[in-house]
């Protein structure tokens, strides 16, 4: 059995997203159906969700900010 449902999104994430699932041969309900489908599988949400702590609050501010020590991608790579 289906059921519908209503809900309100960001508008521009919206289109967003549908231009994204149709590049990968989705449609809009096809990803929230895979989403619930996930929801079930995990019994919670498909992917970690965490409040970051104040290191991590602190560097992401420092990267707004473009402020905090750079790195090269070679030295990345060390």
């Amino acid at each position: 059995m289906k059921t519908q449902t209503t809900i309100r999104l960001d508008q521009d994430n919206y289109t967003q997203a549908k231009i994204i699932l149709k590049y990968l041969g989705l449609s809009y309900s096809q990803a929230v159906n895979i989403f619930n489908s996930m929801i079930v599988c995990n019994k919670g949400l498909p992917f970690e969700l965490k409040i970051p702590n104040d290191e991590t609050l602190c560097a992401m501010e420092e990267a707004k900010n473009l402020d905090g020590d750079f790195v090269t991608i070679d030295e990345f790579k060390k």
